[in-house]
């Protein structure tokens, strides 16, 4: 097992000050049950070139380059981080060191168009017992693939790293042709009971809407992957069993606020990107309502009062394409305590959502240096300051500091 060192000095080091950048959105049957609460109109409305005009009070800095970076997570009682790399390569960095670990043992994956390695989270047990949660895109027969969830130990010493007894627990179903629109984002109760998937309707629309299937849902299950007791659907067969809403498109983004309430971003088509509440057996709308359009140009419904859909809190026109989601909790930015954060591909820039109970609304967007790329993940460390990737190849880790 060979220690990388990366470029681990600071390549750059700057004062951010707020600027606007737009961009385009990403390229790219059968109802449920309306169960929950009565949809919501429209959320608040954002063009991609939220923002104001003051100086934002971080310091940014340049601090290593990965190979198509996709998820970052820490590692409690540690000082590693861990990263996924789309191709399937996972990387453990020393953070006080600055030094990087190829991992071994990863799982083969199925890496073309939006497909390969994914999201990775710690177990609440981690520091007992090195667990890890890994999601990725297998392929299937005939040309078809689907997004799995695999737990498993990620065993760390000084000189090498690896995964040992990975087991898949939880599948796409059923796997389809195509490379798009897998979502799987993982995220853990706040009480460490429940492991939620955000699972994307793999470009086929219909199936958001049918609770026979679970692409374009997000699904709460237990740590061992089967289907959670009291889900809207638990009195019916797998897969209806283990989806907790519906309606979703491309959920790319899960996060839990401090009041429990579990948030998500998600990809629109031809903008309508999304924030969304998520609820026990809501319907978030897909195919059927959305505040942007097909990319062939025909119209799709805008979320309206008394259409049996929960509308998004905040989406966007045009599209900022949102990568993933964090929602702060750390003390370096306390002006920030509960607000979201945002990483958008096609908008190049950081955006910030201020969240105020069960309201959202689009606040800053930065994207002057290097955060004017492609943003695909932003994580919060444990002393509080914020750390985001870039997407693609030579995709930098960029940490975001108080003001010296």
């Amino acid at each position: 097992m060979r220690r990388i060192i990366r470029a681990t000095a600071t390549l750059a080091l700057l004062t951010l000050g707020t600027a606007c950048s737009g961009g385009s959105g990403e390229s790219s049957g059968t109802s449920a049950p309306a169960s929950g609460s009565a949809a919501s109109a429209s959320g608040t409305s954002a063009s991609a070139t939220t923002g104001g005009a003051s100086a934002a009070p971080f310091q940014i800095t340049e601090v290593a380059a990965y190979d198509e970076p996709w998820a970052m997570t820490f590692l409690p009682g540690t000082p590693y981080a861990a990263i996924t790399q789309r191709g399937g390569q996972l990387i453990v960095r020393d953070m006080e060191a600055g030094t990087d670990l190829d991992v071994d043992n990863e799982p083969e994956v199925a890496a073309g168009g939006q497909g390969g390695l994914g999201d990775i989270i710690a177990a609440p047990s981690y520091e007992q017992d090195q667990r890890i949660y890994l999601s990725w895109v297998e392929p299937g027969d005939n040309g078809t693939r689907g997004a799995v969830v695999g737990n498993g130990r990620l065993v760390i010493d000084d000189v090498s790293a690896r995964i040992e007894n990975l087991n898949v627990i939880w599948r796409q179903v059923p796997k389809v042709e195509g490379e798009g629109h897998f979502g799987h984002r993982l995220a853990m109760s706040p009480d460490g009971t429940y492991l939620f998937v955000s699972s994307g309707e793999r470009q086929q629309f219909d199936p958001a809407q049918d609770p026979g299937t679970n692409l374009g849902k997000i699904l709460r299950l237990n740590p061992d992957g089967s289907p959670a007791q009291g889900n809207p659907l638990s009195d019916q067969e797998y897969p209806s069993d283990e989806i907790w809403s519906w309606g979703h498109r491309n959920p790319l983004g899960l996060a839990f606020d401090a009041a429990g309430n579990l948030w998500e971003s998600e990809m629109g088509p031809k903008g309508g990107d999304e924030i969304n509440l998520i609820r026990a057996g809501a319907n978030y709308g897909w195919p059927k309502a959305s505040n942007g359009s097909h990319y062939s140009g025909e119209d799709i419904p805008d979320h309206a009062e008394g259409d049996g859909y929960e509308a998004p809190k905040v989406f966007w026109n045009p599209s900022i394409s949102p990568g993933g989601l964090m929602i702060y909790s750390g003390s370096a930015f306390p002006e920030w305590v509960g607000d979201a954060f945002v990483p958008a591909l096609s908008g190049q820039s950081l955006i910030r959502v201020d969240i105020d109970g069960t309201s959202a609304t689009a606040a800053d967007q930065w994207s002057d240096g290097p955060l004017g790329e492609r943003l695909r993940e932003v994580e919060q460390g444990p002393d509080g300051t914020i750390w985001v990737l870039q997407d693609g190849g030579g995709g930098k880790l960029l940490h975001l500091t108080p003001p010296a």
